[in-house]
């Protein structure tokens, strides 16, 4: 159980006229568990690996882990961060990331003005390597407190939203090429244009189920596929081979984690743009992908690079290289509103289309007032922050382990840095 260190006071609603300038004075962090929804429960359990994908992964995925973090200034003006974790995929669990921010991270946080969340990532990254994960959560809940303090919506500390609304991808789990072709049609029906599919349990199977998609909805719906490392090199370029014909946008992880090599070989025998999830976390390791010809197209999250700021560098990137980034994760409440600001600040700058399904994943969103659908389109917040509230109630129901708290006061009586 993690120690806590110290309980802050206050509701946290903070006081009628913050300060811009209030420093960070505390950091409550937070692990929670939330169970997968019906739906998401049934299409993994009647996919052949129990997952809905083909990932090689042993342990039973029985819910979703999260770690949350709430920081506070001295006015008592909140800011939250949310981040999704599992194992097989982010490499770190919630534990790890309490900890090097309870033991290291938080130090460079405390004491400082939350708009200077650029200078706090400098130092993070000069007194401890990688880490990225605990990095962007502490990078996401500055972006919200430093937005609430001047009343305005995180997009606008990003540039400004150049959308009101984002389209969306739907996600679809692996499964037969009937089954698939049905849950084609129905995002199609609820207004979405582009659809990410979960493939890799044979190069021809796949083609059956591509082709059984195509069939249903037609040339003019964009599609993207998932491999989760199903493939070694020789089966990986007969399955990216056999698609060519099919027009798909994106070929998402196709081999193993850290066959970096293999992948600038697949993408030098397709046409398809490939990219990795599992095998790429910070912007040196995209960088990396692209200039070796490894990837032809960038896949991001608000956590795995290490939060907003390393997001927009990696969007901006990809720009100047002539390609197009795909914003993809399955977050709750927070996180799809996370996205939805990144994803609003660098709209056109993107070319693809954003998969946020958090709400059709998990059982809670763990907040009053979450983003919702429509006509495959997901509006953009435009409150103060991320434009969304935690629901506490929710959260502490869902909470794993006791939740440790650093203030500035421990921080000062310990004689840590600042």
């Amino acid at each position: 159980m993690t120690q806590t260190i110290q309980r802050s006071g206050g509701s946290g609603t903070g006081s009628s006229t913050p300060s811009r300038s209030a420093l960070v004075t505390g950091i409550e962090l937070i692990t929670a568990r939330v169970p997968f929804s019906d739906i998401a429960r049934q299409a993994m359990d009647e996919s052949t690996t129990g997952l809905g994908m083909a990932i090689a992964a042993e342990e039973p995925w029985e819910a979703g882990d999260f770690v949350f973090a709430r920081i506070w200034d001295e006015d008592g003006v909140e800011g939250w961060g949310e981040v999704f974790l599992w194992l097989p995929e982010t490499g770190v669990s919630p534990d790890q990331v309490v900890s090097v921010i309870g033991g290291h991270l938080a130090r460079y946080v405390l004491g400082t003005p939350p708009i200077e969340v650029g200078a706090v990532r400098a130092r993070m990254d000069r007194n401890v390597n990688r880490n990225e994960v605990a990095k962007g959560l502490l990078d996401l809940a500055l972006h919200d407190l430093a937005a609430r303090q001047i009343g305005r919506p995180v997009h606008d500390l990003l540039g400004g939203r150049r959308t009101d609304s984002i389209p969306l991808c739907g996600l679809v789990p692996l499964a037969d090429p009937a089954t698939t072709a049905a849950i084609c049609a129905s995002y199609v029906g609820a207004g979405y244009g582009t659809l990410r599919i979960k493939l890799g349990t044979s190069p021809h199977e796949d083609r059956a189920v591509i082709e059984a998609v195509r069939a249903e909805v037609g040339p003019d719906v964009r599609l993207r596929v998932d491999y989760n490392q199903a493939y070694r090199f020789p089966e990986a370029v007969r399955a990216l081979r056999m698609l060519e014909d099919l027009g798909l946008d994106a070929a998402e992880q196709p081999l193993p984690v850290g066959d970096i090599l293999g992948m600038a070989q697949l993408q030098r025998q397709t046409s398809i743009p490939v990219f990795l999830h599992e095998g790429a976390f910070t912007v040196a390791d995209v960088v990396t992908l692209v200039e070796l010809g490894a990837s032809h197209v960038v896949g991001i999250n608000a956590e795995r690079p290490g939060g907003l700021l390393p997001a927009l560098e990696l969007i901006d990137y990809a720009s100047t290289r002539g390609m197009g980034t795909i914003i993809h994760n399955q977050p709750l409440g927070l996180g799809t509103a996370v996205l939805a600001h990144l994803a609003a600040a660098r709209f056109d700058r993107l070319g693809h289309a954003v998969e946020l399904a958090g709400d059709v994943m998990f059982a809670d969103t763990l907040v009053h007032d979450p983003l919702r659908a429509t006509d495959g389109h997901m509006p953009v917040p435009t409150g103060p922050g991320f434009g969304v509230t935690i629901d506490r109630d929710a959260l502490d129901e869902r909470t794993t382990t006791e939740p440790l708290t650093i203030t500035l006061d421990d921080l000062t009586s310990s004689g840590g840095a600042r």
